[in-house]
């Protein structure tokens, strides 16, 4: 039995580089000590913001101080990530983070002073204090804040409840991951196997129906025995959404969660009835395509998720990968695969597994360091997609940290799946239009196809969700566990059409997804999804500087509001066109399917 090398077995060429940050501990400490000397001087300027002077030595002192706290705190996470068992980094790592609260406190009187200034007393400080301009998008976001900020004891008081009202989602999680034990089921070999989440993932896409099913009913047989206490805990979490959108004087507690990011509810809205008015003939004919290719009688929820062709796995060396994504990537033009190159040859890449390693893929960085890459590389098709994803992620923040200054080199969460998925798209569209084996290229459309179906239109049925349920509540109507069953089932019927027939079970499917837990967060993947594909599009159709605006864009950072962003880069996410182009992707895969 092979068995997972240690960290030192791996070869330097596959490891990242973290030592260009410090070159060991003793480097660490060094900055760590620097940074704790700056916070006296960080508090000494409480009271004093509305001076010009003093505000910009603040703004000066606070970027010094965030500089040296992003290193520390990236250079002992991705330590800590190499071998999560090596004690010498959990404790740097618990040090940092412990740190980084006491930093945020000592610079909380920030934003609260600001606001509690004299109306106009910001323009006259950036009057007198030229060099205050480059924080003036900070200082108009902060103001915008203004007419939903409370008293300072108010304010107080918020604070010190933040923990009661979390505890909707940490009833949640512990209920569904630590309480919820599944039964036994029989696998495609007829053996008893418990089932947990993790392995039902696997179970729904066996080729074997009866395992399907069997797991379908299982698992959410189980949730239905607490349906009670999840309505509990999901609603208790609405009515927090609600009590705090009120008190902070907004509409709805839409609008309290997309305002901060200056996002129109109207984009909301428009997502949700584009999908509306495209489901017949994008996610009903898929039911019906997929329902002839599996040759059934009857197409049940649990038929949704099986691959329509089984593909030999292939052996992908790492070197291969990086040479099929950079062919992939190639309409991005010579700069971008130059960078591309950089990361490979210069050390952004943690590339294999080892012992104790965190799992996983992500990409993450500090201003002043490399934009990492953290891989478990394992051969797979799958993972060349992944490589492509988290360095699209890291050639993001490598161009906005270029061409920003530090204070707005961060990209929103609604920016931040963009230039990873456009990555993608641009590599699954080069892989189906150069395969010639047929069973692989329709397994590759398959792919393509279920990941618009889960990234979108599962996405938007969800947010449809949470805009029935929260102005449910926003109206005095609480709901029961009964009352979310029926809801879930009328969205799945309404989704999946005429052909599909809707299992009882699956309307306990709310229980299940943890994203209802930050509000109205998850209709940001159909938009992020849209736009990289309009993005995509827009570069492969070979459309006048279509790779100059894109680029825009990834320089951009947080320099705009989001949606202003996205503007710059040519994507215009106030009309509907990004997700009408997506649909349009979904449905020319759809003819490719069944042709």
């Amino acid at each position: 039995m092979e068995t997972t090398k240690t960290r030192n077995m791996i070869e330097e060429k596959y490891k990242w580089k973290i030592e260009k940050i410090y070159k060991d501990s003793v480097a660490f400490d060094e900055d760590f000590n620097k940074l704790k000397d700056l916070i006296p001087h960080l508090q000494g300027y409480s009271g004093k913001l509305g001076d010009a002077k003093k505000l910009l030595e603040f703004e000066e002192l606070n970027e010094k101080a965030s500089r040296i706290a992003e290193k520390l705190y990236v250079y002992a996470h991705q330590k800590s990530d190499e071998d999560t068992a090596n004690t010498e980094f959990q404790v740097l790592k618990n040090r940092i983070d412990s740190f980084m609260a006491e930093l945020g406190s000592a610079t909380a009187y920030f934003t609260p002073e600001i606001l509690e200034l004299p109306e106009g007393t910001i323009d006259r400080l950036l009057k007198e204090e030229p060099k205050l301009k480059l924080y003036s998008f900070q200082l108009e976001q902060i103001l915008k804040m203004k007419p939903h900020i409370l008293t300072k004891s108010e304010e107080e008081l918020l604070a010190a409840v933040s923990d009661c009202l979390e505890a909707p989602e940490n009833i949640f999680n512990m209920l569904s991951n630590a309480d919820m034990k599944f039964p036994n089921i029989k696998d495609e070999n007829g053996a008893e196997v418990e089932l947990t989440e993790v392995k039902y993932s696997n179970f729904i896409k066996s080729r074997n129906r009866r395992v399907r099913e069997e797991a379908f009913k299982t698992l959410f047989g189980t949730y239905s025995n607490y349906k009670n206490t999840f309505a509990a805990s999901l609603g208790a979490s609405i009515k927090n959404f609600v009590f705090a959108s009120r008190i902070r004087h907004y509409n709805s507690s839409m609008e309290a969660s997309l305002s901060p990011n200056d996002i129109p509810t109207k984009v909301y809205e428009n997502v949700l009835n584009t999908i509306d008015e495209n489901l017949k003939n994008s996610l009903h004919r898929y039911v019906k395509v997929k329902k002839n290719l599996l040759k059934v009688d009857e197409m049940h929820m649990y038929d949704l998720y099986v691959p329509l062709v089984e593909i030999t796995k292939e052996h992908i060396s790492f070197e291969d990968a990086v040479e099929i994504v950079k062919e992939g990537l190639k309409p991005l033009g010579e700069e971008y695969l130059k960078i591309f190159q950089e990361g490979i040859q210069e050390g952004w890449i943690d590339v294999f597994e080892n012992k104790g390693k965190r799992g996983g893929a992500y990409s993450f960085g500090a201003y002043d360091t490399m934009p990492y890459v953290l891989l478990n590389y394992n051969y797979e098709l799958n993972d060349v997609s992944t490589l492509a994803h988290e360095m699209g992620h890291s050639i993001h923040s490598y161009y906005s940290r270029e061409n920003q200054p530090f204070i707005y080199a961060g990209y929103s969460l609604f920016c931040a799946e963009v230039a990873s998925t456009t990555n993608e798209c641009l590599l699954i569209n080069h892989l189906i239009n150069t395969e010639k084996d047929k069973n692989k290229k329709l397994y590759l459309i398959n792919q393509q196809l279920e990941q618009i179906r889960t990234t979108v239109f599962r996405q938007v049925m969800f947010a449809q969700f949470e805009k029935i349920t929260h102005e449910s509540f926003e109206n005095g109507n609480p709901l029961s566990g009964d009352d979310f069953c029926k809801i879930w089932h009328e969205l799945n019927v309404k989704y999946f059409g005429p052909e599909m027939k809707v299992d009882e079970e699956i309307d306990m499917e709310w229980a299940r997804i943890p994203h209802f837990y930050s509000d109205f967060y998850v209709y940001q993947y159909a938009t992020g999804y849209s736009a990289a594909n309009s993005f995509c599009s827009m570069i492969l159709s070979g459309k006048e500087d279509a790779v100059e605006k894109y680029k825009q864009f990834l320089k951009s950072g947080g320099s705009d509001f989001p949606i202003e962003v996205l503007k710059k880069g040519g994507v215009d996410m106030t009309t509907p066109k990004p997700l009408l182009d997506t649909i349009d992707t979904f449905n020319k895969l759809l003819d490719m399917l069944e042709q």
